[in-house]
């Protein structure tokens, strides 16, 4: 499924789930209304929905996990983000502290051309400008990340980067 057929709310839900999910253990409907701020209602409903694009499989009182597709879009929108914080940050010249919100508005509808052009013109980096990893184009993480290029993120902040 095109990650561009997809809303940005349906983005950052993926992108919440993985990381939520990130030690193997299925995301609670309650911890992920926590981090997206919204009602368990509210992150239920969008769960169902992810779920019949099969985006993610839900097992009432198990919890959420994503299927292959759902991380495969919550890792490009991972990689889309922190590339553009580094973009931001080196090629512009804003405050680290700055690139965040303009990165969480541009990384959902940035093109692959130009996801591609970024990645090329920063030399292909690994480690965003707050020093988290960055999927390469082939969404593997880093090898110098602990379990090198292992499918769960090597790290988690509170803040969505």
């Amino acid at each position: 499924m095109a990650k561009t057929a997809l809303t940005d709310a349906i983005q950052d839900y993926l992108r919440e789930i993985y990381k939520l999910g990130a030690d193997g253990v299925p995301v609670s409907v309650s911890a992920l209304a926590k981090q997206q701020g919204v009602s368990a209602a509210s992150a239920s409903a969008m769960v169902k929905k992810l779920a019949a694009l099969k985006l993610a499989a839900h097992e009432p009182y198990r919890g959420i996990t994503l299927t292959a597709a759902g991380e495969r879009v919550a890792i490009e929108v991972i990689r889309h983000h922190r590339l553009l914080e580094l973009y931001l940050a080196e090629t512009l010249g804003l405050d680290v502290e700055d690139v965040h919100d303009e990165a969480e508005r541009l990384e959902h509808v940035i093109s692959e051309e130009l996801e591609a052009k970024i990645d090329s013109v920063l030399g292909y980096p690994t480690h965003d400008p707050h020093g988290d990893p960055i999927p390469d184009a082939d969404l593997k993480w880093p090898a110098d990340e602990p379990g090198g290029n292992a499918e769960a993120p090597p790290t988690r902040r509170a803040v969505a980067r």
